[in-house]
């Protein structure tokens, strides 16, 4: 009978696509869903597939997922904060509930999905959470491995869909397609400040996956943080204009226009008091993220995880017709 994989945060964009990889090694693959019928929508039928339903928040879920399995992956998280899902809660208190449970219940075996550039000086809430996840399951006695993913794309991505809104004109600002440029001096003011774009080398969703299923066969992953970035660099622009290329009924008239990141920091701090922050299409984390390049060295990641990350840019059509 092969090992049982726990896996929390099953229906988000890297969850699903880690249970495909993992189903497709042979594993036997327990989820922890909010909804049923909508993650069997998501994730399908599987012999191999049982689902759980509960919220990660609470003990007693947590214990039904984790029970008898031989690893658990945490693949939840959230970019922005709403009013019922919080960075603290979704980050830092799901990540302890789960460690906790495993150390309790004997599963040894752990992989945090976190993201690129986190670290102990985080400069923003995003970070800072993500960072004490991280922390949380490094002083665990678990067997851990904590994968940096940099922008990951691939067929379903959030971003995609909502840039397929951009230059279709369905979503704000309807009329033009806004992006953070790196605010490097001079006024915040487009036309007069300085600025640059900062580099993306994004990466697969499907190499995320396989990273997941390779941490599990790998002892050698046990004790890292590897960061995952593809073999390209580029742009937001140029990952913008590619995405109105290939989405029918974009409208080719629409033009980019680039921000400040640091504007974008100071319409956030402002919206924040003014209860105006969800009017915005971004935080004050995001925008500070923005303007940071979202790129990393591959070759800890290729000597642990033993395979190359894929090319991104040329599949972007690919992508945006598997919605």
């Amino acid at each position: 009978m092969s090992q049982v994989i726990a896996i929390a945060g099953a229906t988000g964009f890297v969850g699903r696509h880690a249970v495909r990889e993992l189903l497709g090694r042979g594993l036997r693959v327990r989820a922890l869903v909010r909804d049923l019928s909508r993650a069997s929508g998501l994730l399908g039928t599987h012999q191999a597939l049982s689902l759980v339903e509960g919220e990660a928040e609470r003990s007693a879920d947590r214990e039904s997922l984790l029970r008898g399995a031989s690893a658990c992956i945490n693949a939840i998280g959230i970019i922005r904060e709403s009013a019922s899902q919080t960075f603290r809660v979704c980050h830092t208190g799901i990540t302890r509930g789960l460690v906790e449970g495993c150390e309790a219940l004997g599963v040894g075996r752990f992989v945090q999905v976190s993201a690129l550039g986190v670290g102990d000086e985080g400069n923003c809430s995003y970070r800072q959470s993500k960072f004490e996840a991280e922390m949380i399951v490094r002083r665990s006695d678990l067997a851990w491995t904590i994968l940096r993913p940099g922008m990951i794309l691939g067929a379903g991505s959030g971003f995609l869909e909502m840039a397929r809104g951009w230059v279709t004109g369905k979503a704000f600002p309807h009329v033009a397609l806004p992006y953070f440029k790196r605010h490097v001096s001079g006024p915040p003011v487009p036309g007069l400040a300085t600025l640059e774009d900062p580099a993306i080398a994004p990466v697969s969703v499907l190499d995320v996956a396989r990273a997941i299923g390779e941490c599990l066969g790998r002892p050698g992953t046990e004790g890292e943080v590897i960061d995952l970035v593809g073999p390209e660099s580029t742009t937001m622009p140029a990952i913008l204009k590619s995405v109105k290329d290939s989405t029918p009924l974009a409208k080719r008239w629409l033009r980019l226009v680039p921000l400040p990141h640091s504007v974008g920091v100071r319409l956030a701090k402002l919206a924040r008091p003014l209860g105006f922050r969800h009017a915005l299409p971004f935080d004050e984390g995001m925008a500070r993220i923005a303007g940071e390049d979202s790129v990393a060295r591959r070759d800890k990641a290729e000597s642990l995880l033993g395979f190359e990350a894929s090319p991104v840019l040329a599949h972007l059509p690919t992508f945006m017709a598997g919605r």
